[in-house]
C-alpha cells in the first residue's frame, strides 16, 4: 500500500523472525533483532514510523512483543499493538511477525527483513 506526495509515501513494511524458547529472553533478542534489521535496511528513523502490529504464534506468551519496541529511543510516538497469529497446522512455530507503517523517501526500495527460521516463508525476499 502506498500514498505519495512529491517527496515521500507511505509504505507498508512486513517482517518476521523466530525465537528459541518461549521466555522473555528469547522473545526480546528476536524482536530487538528484527526492528534492528528493519531500521537498518530501511534507513529509518522513529520520525518516519507511524505504527508497527506485532502478531506472534499461540505458543509465544511470555511477553508482549510492543513492550520491547516501547523500550527503544524515539518510539514513544509509535503505535504500536500486539495480537495472536491465526492459528494454522503446519505454520511457523514460535513465529513473530511484523506490520509496519512507515514513510520512506521517493527514490526508495522498501526493504522486508525475514530473518532467523522466518527467512522460509517469503524466500523470495
Amino acid at each position: 500500500m502506498r500514498f505519495q506526495n512529491e517527496f515521500n509515501y507511505l509504505c507498508a513494511l512486513r517482517g518476521a523472525t523466530t525465537c528459541e524458547n518461549n521466555s522473555v529472553e528469547s522473545i526480546t533478542t528476536a524482536v530487538e533483532e528484527l526492528l534492528t534489521q528493519l531500521v537498518s535496511r530501511n534507513n529509518l528513523i522513529p520520525d518516519q514510523i507511524i505504527s508497527v502490529t506485532f502478531s506472534v504464534t499461540t505458543d509465544l506468551d511470555a511477553c508482549f512483543p510492543a513492550s520491547v519496541a516501547r523500550k527503544k529511543t524515539g518510539w514513544e510516538k509509535i503505535a504500536l499493538l500486539d495480537c495472536q497469529q491465526m492459528s494454522v497446522k503446519g505454520d511457523l512455530s514460535k513465529c513473530i511477525r511484523l506490520l509496519a507503517y512507515v514513510w520512506l523517501p521517493k527514490e526508495q526500495t522498501p526493504q522486508n527483513p525475514y530473518i532467523a527460521r522466518a527467512k522460509k516463508l517469503r524466500p523470495d525476499r
